[in-house]
């Protein structure tokens, strides 16, 4: 089952749209497999791999800067186990923010994850990368540091917490997403 574009900003989902399509011209498919991200999931990402010193160390170091909220995400999703993914933490992610899609590559019907491997002599992922650049979309596979293939993002700041304090993303999350 496909991931729907809809709940992705209009201003990133008609983009989002026309590079999926672009990347089908291309012979390569596309499929969304994440675009909203709640920031309990991005915490549960976050502490991937993490020593429980460096969480206690980033939870008190939020609470400290009145993000009450999303030290009670980090806090709130226990332990978790698995490779590095992210440096985000809650609400540092565009997912959260409806303005980030993830997308794995179909290949004979099954989801392709190598940056390596070529079909008709192309990457599904470069080929995604290309497509984003051409359309003003940032892909997490031309990054630096810690390469995203399937990610794209419409801005160009790494995080919100470029242009908005600490506290202004904690009460955008507080306001989205507490229950």
């Amino acid at each position: 089952m496909a991931v729907e574009l809809t709940a992705l900003i209009p201003v990133f989902r008609t983009p989002v749209q026309t590079l999926l399509d672009n990347c089908r011209t291309r012979g390569v498919e596309m499929r969304p497999f994440f675009t909203v991200r709640t920031p309990f999931d991005q915490a549960k990402l976050w502490r991937q791999s993490r020593a429980r010193q460096e969480i206690d160390q980033k939870i008190d170091e939020l609470r400290r800067a009145g993000a009450e909220f999303l030290a009670h995400c980090i806090e709130s999703v226990g332990p978790q186990h698995g490779d590095p993914v992210t440096n985000a933490l809650p609400g540092y992610s565009w997912h959260q923010w409806s303005e980030a899609v993830d997308c794995f590559w179909v290949v004979a019907g099954k989801a392709e994850w190598s940056t390596r491997k070529r079909v008709n002599g192309a990457n599904g992922y470069k080929v995604y990368a290309e497509e984003a650049v051409k359309l003003n979309l940032h892909a997490g596979g031309l990054w630096k540091k810690l390469k995203d293939w399937p990610h794209v993002q419409q801005r160009p700041d790494a995080s919100p917490a470029v242009t908005m304090s600490v506290r202004d993303i904690n009460e955008g999350m507080r306001e989205r997403f507490a229950t």
